[in-house]
């Protein structure tokens, strides 16, 4: 099924996936305790973010198979 509204969702997700893999990244390479506990925030907020997206990915989805199921 392609719908132009799941798949920027898909793409913000892939987007979030990437940050997080920069940061797991940078989390392991820096010793400063302070960088260390920003980085984490960041990532935190990235995981929000992320479920955020997959919730909203899901609501749409089910709506969109009702309005097909609707349709026929």
């Amino acid at each position: 099924m392609r719908d132009p509204y799941l798949d920027e969702l898909k793409n913000d997700f892939n987007k979030y996936t990437n940050d997080l893999k920069k940061l797991k990244k940078k989390l392991l390479k820096t010793e400063s305790p302070q960088e260390q506990e920003k980085i984490i925030k960041q990532i935190d907020n990235i995981a929000k973010q992320m479920e955020n997206n997959q919730k909203q990915s899901t609501k749409v989805t089910k709506s969109r198979i009702k309005e097909r199921r609707l349709k026929k």
